[in-house]
């Protein structure tokens, strides 16, 4: 929508076919024109197919809730060495403004823990930046890699970045991220716990980091693909799993990612929001969900609190 001050459309505006067709778009299932001729058939009232999907596409200025200049925080561009990935990594790294400036020897310890925010499968989009300023202004420092970097980075269009995305040598972004993690480790201000958290692609990914990050200290998948079930038993951490109502692709996975880890003796908490689509924390889409992401955010911030904080 383009007039902000109509009413904002939600999941339930569209047909459940559409947004089934829709997901099938986002993850590369079929392309643009796939959609649109699956979904001709759904445009009526005026309404045409292209409509849909611009209907459904993200609108990131009007869901910005931190905005850029927010004095609560501070935020950078900051490099990474990646020697067993694509070489060096890029990301953006966002503190509370009452925390110490990063770098310097001299710089004091403050007690912030660290979480490690995992983009969607379009890289570091304008939606997980201000994912990572909220978790700053909750009092952690976020870190949000772009997958994308080694292809220039994300390219402010997510058609463009979807398809920059399947280009990539997912073996060598998952080194990435596992880099990322370890640069972690080091950035000064921390109290040496860290977490993370990730949103589709970035929950799948988020779900992996878990099973190769002994130290890990708490991790929450937000709608992610389950990692190789022959690799829980390596999960130290405690998880928090998130997961949408309609949301048939992800949520066949749980029941063995579920039992490997009861099997496992894994700590984890489960969610399924009802109603819900895949997607529903994005609130730059018609499939976000208010309740339902308001309730898994601070079930994320409490969950982190304790984890990493003691609180």
């Amino acid at each position: 929508m383009t007039d902000t001050t109509r009413r904002r459309q939600t999941a339930a505006d569209f047909a459940p076919q559409v947004l089934r067709l829709f997901d099938k778009y986002v993850h590369g299932a079929i392309d643009r024109r796939g959609f649109l001729d699956a979904a001709a058939k759904f445009a009526v009232g005026g309404v045409t197919a292209a409509g849909l999907l611009e209907a459904l596409s993200p609108k990131f200025a009007e869901a910005e809730q931190v905005a850029r200049t927010d004095p609560r925080v501070k935020a950078e561009t900051v490099g990474f060495p990646s020697p067993r990935g694509y070489g060096t990594g890029r990301g953006y790294l966002v503190r509370p403004a009452s925390a110490p400036p990063a770098g310097g020897a001299a710089t004091p310890r403050r007690d912030l823990p660290i979480v490690l925010v995992v983009h969607e499968n379009r890289g570091l989009n304008p939606h997980i930046e201000d994912i990572a300023r909220r978790l700053a202004t909750a009092n952690f420092i976020a870190f949000a890699p772009d997958a994308l970097h080694p292809l220039g980075g994300y390219p402010g269009d997510e058609d463009q970045a979807r398809d920059l995305f399947a280009k990539l040598d997912q073996a060598k972004t998952r080194e990435d991220f596992y880099a990322a993690a370890n640069y972690l480790k080091g950035v000064p201000g921390g109290n040496g716990k860290m977490g993370v958290v990730g949103f589709c692609w970035g929950g799948g990914m988020t779900n992996r980091l878990a099973t190769r990050l002994p130290d890990l200290g708490a991790a929450v998948s937000f709608y992610g693909e389950a990692p190789p079930l022959d690799q829980v038993p390596n999960i130290k951490a405690p998880l928090l799993l998130m997961f949408a109502d309609n949301d048939d692709r992800i949520n066949g996975s749980w029941p063995p990612y579920e039992a490997a880890l009861k099997q496992a003796g894994v700590s984890f908490q489960a969610f399924r929001y009802p109603g819900t689509q895949h997607g529903f924390n994005n609130d730059t889409t018609p499939r976000y969900d208010a309740a339902a992401a308001q309730q898994a955010w601070q079930r994320t911030i409490v969950f982190f609190d304790r984890q990493l904080r003691g609180a």
